[in-house]
């Protein structure tokens, strides 16, 4: 088990999208730490690059994380035709055209060959949990396989197919919620209350995700029962991360966060900006077709420096993060929870 091996309990989120990089994933895995690639939104030959590029900077283990194919029903339909509609405007502030917003499945299958050919030490999944025969199979390539889970049955189920590991994601956390079904009314959990819930429902080790960035959150969750805490936002500002200029000046902010489909469709955590503002309470349930719809909007906003238009994901304690390199980052956070840790350890000792 790659948990038992890490000097400290820091996890990196993959943050696809852009921000996840070789780098970042080599000076996590360096210091200490797991770090991690995301496949999502990638070919099956970008991912390669990747991780080629990955294995030249460290020797160290690391995760590759894998979006498990939505469902292909949830096309939007008439709601999806008014939404694009509603954005021509915003392709003409840009001077683009809006994207077609057209199902597909990420390059499942060629990426789960890819990582498997490759030996890669974990593979992770968001987004739903992989069938029973394709975790076996990564575990027959030597693959450890790890699951994003949001609720207590999400964990069962992910249990029941022999996951190694589940990644227990918070409300709090920034960037897509990793449901496994995207219903319109999902039970909600905060960080605390799911790691609670689904450490007496299931048997499986918890790495905790959602909104930490201070060593006394990362000992906070290794108390309530999870073996490491999953970190993304607290590693945009790194100079490792890929973050635009303009995304790394909104996370620096106070502004608040909330849960939006305007960018992909999909719920996502965000910082509020123009964007989220103006179309957030009309963005259909149609993931990919609205984030393949907004794709050439957000690329000539970052291109253009201009955060009012740019999904910036983000967990709710996002002023909290630091410029800084990841492996301080990482070996602060580690230094900070141990702290923690001594002095809950003397607070909880009974007077004589």
């Amino acid at each position: 088990m790659y948990l038992e091996q890490l000097r400290e309990p820091i996890v990196q989120a993959p943050l696809a999208g852009g921000a996840s990089t070789p780098a970042l994933s080599a000076a996590v895995s360096d210091a200490g730490g797991l770090g991690c690639l995301a496949a999502g939104y990638k070919t099956v030959h970008a991912l390669a690059d990747d991780i080629r590029a990955l294995r030249a900077l460290t020797e160290a283990p690391f995760a590759v994380n894998v979006f498990v194919p939505s469902d292909a029903s949830a096309d939007g339909g008439a709601a999806l035709d008014a939404y694009a509609t509603r954005l021509r405007v915003e392709a003409e502030r840009y001077g683009v055209e809006l994207g077609e917003p057209r199902q597909d499945d990420d390059h499942f299958e060629g990426k789960l060959a890819l990582v498997a050919a490759e030996r890669v030490a974990i593979v992770s999944f968001t987004f739903g949990c992989p069938a029973a025969p394709i975790v076996s199979w990564l575990h027959g390539a030597g693959c450890e396989v790890w699951v994003t889970v949001t609720t207590p049955d999400e964990a069962a189920q992910a249990a029941d197919v022999g996951v190694d590991v589940l990644v227990v994601q918070g409300f709090e956390a920034g960037g897509h919620r990793g449901y496994f079904s995207d219903d319109p009314d999902p039970d909600e959990l905060g960080l605390l209350a799911a790691l609670r819930l689904i450490a007496a429902r299931v048997q499986v080790p918890l790495v905790a995700a959602g909104a930490i960035a201070d060593g006394a959150a990362v000992a906070a969750v290794l108390c309530a029962g999870a073996a490491a805490a999953q970190i993304g936002t607290a590693l945009m500002l790194t100079p490792e991360a890929g973050t635009p200029h303009a995304y790394r000046e909104a996370l620096a902010s106070s502004e608040p966060t909330r849960l939006t489909r305007a960018f992909t469709g999909r719920p996502a955590r965000g910082i509020v900006n123009r964007f989220l503002a103006t179309h957030g309470a009309h963005a259909p349930a149609a993931y990919p077709g609205v984030h393949h719809m907004t794709a050439p909007l957000r690329a000539a906003a970052r291109e253009a420096g201009d955060a009012g238009a740019i999904n910036l994901w983000a967990g709710q304690a996002h002023s909290l993060a630091i410029a800084a390199p990841a492996r301080e980052i990482v070996t602060r956070l580690g230094a900070e929870a141990r702290e923690a840790s001594a002095r809950l350890a003397q607070r909880l000792t009974p007077p004589r």
